[in-house]
């Protein structure tokens, strides 16, 4: 398969974020057992396809931004909630190995169909 720069770019990006958050990780001393038991929880919102295609797009995609991630840490944080980070980072790797993948952001027409082009 021939990789466009864009797409490339992404997967290197998503390769990015992957790593820095097990070193992020690894540098808090979390626990690597957690990481195992929840690096594929964010795909537990899939179960929205089983509804519709619509549904499932928002349901993953709603998992899978870094956004999400993000809302979570500033929450987490603003509340003194120093348990959130290990989970933040757990869920930033899962979206960057998504991307290594090529699983992107999913368009609502069918599941194969995403930002970083079809599967």
């Amino acid at each position: 398969m021939k990789l466009s720069c864009p797409k490339l770019l992404l997967h290197l990006e998503g390769f990015s974020v992957l790593v820095a958050a097990c070193l992020a990780y690894h540098a808090g001393g979390f626990a690597w057992w957690k990481f195992g038991a929840l690096f594929l929880a964010p795909d537990l919102p899939m179960i929205g396809y089983a509804l519709s295609t619509k549904i499932g797009a928002v349901t993953y995609n709603a998992a899978h931004t870094y956004v999400a991630v993000g809302v979570l840490w500033l929450l987490g944080h603003s509340l003194g909630m120093s348990h959130v980070l290990p989970i933040c980072l757990i869920w930033l790797a899962h979206i960057g190995f998504d991307r290594v993948l090529g699983y992107g952001l999913k368009y609502p027409d069918a599941f194969k169909d995403t930002h970083l082009g079809r599967l």
